[in-house]
C-alpha cells in the first residue's frame, strides 16, 4: 500500500526548466492521470517517480519516506511504456519472468507466477513465441503481464496504449481498468489522450509547461474547467470557444453575428458551449443561425460543423438527422450551459445562477 508525495519537485535540463514546482499527493490504490501535450513536462515527473531521472530540486516520498537517492530497482515500481521495453531474444514467457528472476525467486513459483499474469491478459496460448512474432497489440499485453506479474507497490504508464489501433486501444483501457481494479495497487498514467483520462482516472492532474493547472475528478474537470486551456482539453470533441466582443449592445463575434445571450460581463470575452449542450432549432430559443459547412455521420450521433469567422463551432445531433451542407439553420442551447472566460488571461468567469 503506497501514498506517493512529491513536493517542490523541479527539473531542469540545462536552461530548459520542464517541471517547476510540482507538488502532488498520490493516494494510496489511487489511478492518477497526467494529461497534456507532448513537452509538458509529463513524462519527466514520472521518471522521477521511478528514479530514471534525478529530481534538480524537490522530493519524492513513498509513504512518506524520501526515494529520491533509492535507484530504481529498489523502489519497487512496474513500468509499462509505449514501444513495451521486451527483451527481443527471450519468449513472451521469459520476458514476462524477468523482473521475478532478478529478485531471486525460485523457477516452479516464477512458472506459476507467469502463467497466472499471462492468463489474466489472455496470453496463455503465446508464451513460447519471441515479441517479433506477436501483434502490437500483443506485445502490450506481454509488457502489462511482466509489471503485474509481481504486485508491485506503484504502476507506472507511459503512453501504453499510443502505439496501438483504435479499435485495440478501447479494448486495452477496458483491461487496464479491469486490472487497476482488481489489484488495487496506486498508479500513475501519463497520457495525451483525454479519453484514456476521462475512463481510467480517479483524479486528473492537467499539466502545461512543467505546471499543474488543475487537478479534480474527470467529471469535475469536464463540468468544471478552471481556464480556456482546460476547456479545451476535456470533451471529444473538445469545448466550442467562440471569442466574443460585449457592450451595452450585445454579444456579438468577430464576424459581426450577433448572439442572443446576456454575459457576465463587458470587454473581450471567450464564450465555451460543449458540442452535445448545442442543438439545431427553428424555435425562438435561437442564438445564432448560420449555414452548415460540413455533416457527418457517427453512428451513435451526427455531428455538425459551422464556421464563424475563423472559429469552428460543432454542434452535436441525433443519429436520425439528415441535413445537406450550405443548409441555414438555427443552433440553441441553453444559457445555463456556456461558460465564459477572460480572453485576454485564460481564466474562467463564474457567474451564479
Amino acid at each position: 500500500m503506497t501514498q506517493i508525495s512529491l513536493r517542490g519537485l523541479h527539473k531542469s535540463f540545462g536552461a530548459t526548466q520542464v517541471v517547476r514546482d510540482l507538488n502532488l499527493e498520490i493516494a494510496d490504490r489511487e489511478f492518477l492521470v497526467l494529461l497534456g501535450p507532448s513537452g509538458c513536462g509529463k513524462t519527466t515527473t514520472m521518471r522521477m517517480v521511478a528514479g530514471l531521472e534525478q529530481a534538480t530540486h524537490g522530493e519524492i516520498a513513498f509513504d512518506g519516506r524520501r526515494v529520491n537517492e533509492v535507484p530504481t530497482r529498489q523502489r519497487d515500481v512496474a513500468m509499462v511504456f509505449q514501444n513495451y521495453g521486451l527483451y527481443p531474444h527471450m519468449t513472451v514467457a521469459e520476458n514476462i519472468a524477468y523482473p521475478l528472476k532478478l529478485r531471486g525467486v525460485r523457477e516452479p513459483e516464477r512458472q506459476a507466477a507467469v502463467l497466472r499474469a499471462a492468463e489474466r491478459v489472455e496470453l496463455g496460448p503465446y508464451l513460447q513465441r519471441r515479441p517479433r512474432e506477436l501483434s502490437g497489440g500483443q506485445r502490450q499485453r506481454v509488457a502489462l503481464a511482466r509489471s503485474i506479474v509481481r504486485k508491485p507497490q506503484v504502476f507506472l504508464m507511459d503512453e501504453p496504449l499510443s502505439n496501438l489501433d483504435a479499435k485495440l486501444r478501447v479494448a486495452m483501457r477496458a483491461e487496464i481498468k479491469h486490472l487497476a481494479y482488481e489489484l488495487q495497487v496506486t498508479t500513475l498514467y501519463v497520457t495525451h489522450d483525454q479519453i484514456e483520462a476521462m475512463t481510467l482516472a480517479n483524479r486528473v492532474a492537467i499539466m502545461k509547461d512543467g505546471v499543474i493547472i488543475q487537478l479534480a475528478a474527470p467529471e469535475v474537470i469536464y463540468a468544471d474547467p478552471v481556464n480556456l486551456y482546460v476547456a479545451g482539453f476535456i470533451g471529444s470533441p473538445s469545448m466550442n470557444l467562440i471569442e466574443v466582443q460585449v457592450d451595452d449592445r450585445g454579444v456579438r463575434t468577430s464576424t459581426g453575428l450577433h448572439l442572443a445571450l446576456t454575459a457576465p460581463r463587458a470587454g473581450a470575452l471567450t464564450l465555451g458551449v460543449r458540442p452535445e449542450d448545442m442543438r439545431i432549432s427553428q424555435g425562438p430559443d435561437t442564438q445564432f443561425s448560420a449555414e452548415l459547412f460540413a455533416f457527418e455521420l457517427m453512428g451513435d450521433s451526427t455531428m455538425m460543423t459551422f464556421k464563424l469567422g475563423h472559429t469552428n463551432v460543432a454542434v452535436k445531433g441525433d443519429k436520425s438527422l439528415r441535413l445537406k451542407i450550405g443548409d441555414r439553420l438555427g443552433v440553441a442551447f441553453e444559457p445555463a450551459s456556456a461558460y465564459w472566460f477572460d480572453t485576454t488571461t485564460g481564466l474562467r468567469i463564474r457567474t451564479h445562477h
